[in-house]
């Protein structure tokens, strides 16, 4: 047990250290630095809240339409940027590799802890100054605890996928190709700009089969009090989630040794 601990606290540290990089080689080395995590995400909802003000579209009652908007980009962005994050952290990070202490799946675990804590602040921020902005639109938070819930499965769902096509690219180069044409199609088909009421009953069972589509439900019926989403699971996307991890550290666990010798 002592060597169990030790090895804990080894790898925490590991942890620590490679997150902290992470933030300065991220955020530090640009002008902006944090202010570009916060401005990327407004202007995406700002220019679709103008989009649907100009097509004079209606979000559902009970909701605001930057509300509406944020927890359903945001949520996908959580994943996206995760599963992007993770899937480049041995080619991005070979060389502290060369560290006996440092193992791929420490830069895994510090590039999706660390997209998890800047898209939860900037989603607090957002949300906060959307409350300032306009304070006779937004309503109160409903549950707090199903928000955090669907979003840290939105990153454990990109932290599952992102490990996967990552130990898989120390196979093929092929698997970096495919990130992008899977990436997109989901943008579209993940609730970002609807909700489960708004699809047709004959196509309902297709969308439900998308599990980050029932994390934004779940971010969006925690955040709404007008708003429930019986048919979403978040045991569904847990298991999802947790199938896609342990596959992940299935292939991590079969290529180290060819990291190793690279």
């Amino acid at each position: 047990m002592n060597t169990f601990w030790r090895g804990a606290l080894v790898q925490v540290h590991v942890v620590h250290a490679l997150i902290l990089r992470e933030t300065r080689t991220r955020f530090g080395a640009h002008q902006l630095g944090y202010l570009w995590a916060l401005l990327e995400p407004v202007i995406w909802i700002a220019t679709f809240a103008t989009m649907y003000k100009f097509a004079n579209r209606r979000v559902p009652t009970g909701m605001d339409t930057v509300g509406f908007l944020a927890t359903g980009i945001l949520t996908y962005e959580l994943f996206a940027g995760t599963a992007s994050r993770v899937g480049e952290a041995i080619n991005g990070n070979r060389a502290l590799l060369f560290y006996p202490q440092v193992q791929p799946l420490d830069l895994a675990i510090a590039r999706a802890a660390l997209e998890l804590a800047t898209l939860i602040t900037v989603f607090m921020l957002i949300m906060a100054l959307n409350a300032l902005i306009f304070p006779n639109d937004v309503a109160g938070v409903d549950d707090p605890l199903q928000v955090a819930v669907g979003l840290t499965l939105a990153c454990l769902l990109g932290a599952g996928l992102g490990l996967t096509m990552c130990t898989l690219s120390v196979l093929s180069n092929v698997v970096e190709r495919l990130r992008g044409p899977l990436m997109r199609p989901l943008f579209w088909f993940s609730g970002l700009f609807f909700t489960v009421d708004d699809v047709p009953h004959e196509t309902r069972n297709i969308v439900l089969g998308n599990p980050v589509f029932h994390a934004v439900e779940l971010v969006r019926a925690g955040w709404f009090k007008s708003y429930d989403s019986p048919s979403v699971s978040a045991g569904y996307v847990c298991v999802f989630a947790l199938g896609l991890l342990l596959f992940g550290l299935f292939c991590e666990r079969a290529v180290r040794h060819r990291v190793e010798l690279t």
